[in-house]
């Protein structure tokens, strides 16, 4: 799992970026405040945890998944970059990142998703963009996005001559 520490607890991993974030300004979090953060992701998230310092490495890849979540969002971020958020989870977890990107979409939290899967994409998505060689080779509104105009698009930025 990408993001975290996995020997460390939920708490330790969920508090790491803000303490990075916080060392800028010469400040930190102390005990009490990583532990009402924590409890507040946790509860937000639906994180199912016994006790925050519960080792990471003894959760679901779904709750591992909604941790990683949580420590970039303890940050307060404007925009937030999610590369194969459901990756390797269960369809249950699988839901619940979708419905927590949903989430912070709707309060204003811009989202841009890389993802391989298509029905994630256009479940999630307001706009889709095809890159090829880092590159935006096609931008697609929602209601253009569809699974073929998706293929068609990336294997025409491929070089491959599609003919409907």
């Amino acid at each position: 799992m990408q993001a975290l520490v996995l020997p460390m607890n939920v708490r330790e991993n969920l508090t790491l970026a803000v303490h990075r974030v916080l060392r800028r300004f010469r400040a930190f979090l102390g005990r009490k405040k990583e532990e009402e953060l924590t409890d507040s992701y946790v509860s937000s998230l639906r994180i199912r945890i016994a006790t925050r310092e519960q080792v990471v490495n003894d959760l679901s890849g779904g709750n591992q998944q909604k941790v990683v979540i949580a420590k970039w969002l303890a940050t307060r971020p404007r925009i937030l970059i999610l590369d194969e958020p459901t990756r390797g989870i269960d369809v249950a977890a699988k839901a619940e990142v979708h419905r927590i990107v949903s989430d912070l979409a709707s309060q204003g939290v811009s989202i841009i998703l890389i993802s391989s899967e298509l029905p994630e994409i256009l479940a999630l998505s307001d706009r889709v963009l095809v890159m090829h060689e880092g590159r935006v080779k096609t931008v697609l509104e929602k209601d253009q996005a569809t699974q073929q105009t998706i293929m068609s698009a990336a294997l025409v930025a491929d070089g491959v001559v599609v003919r409907a």
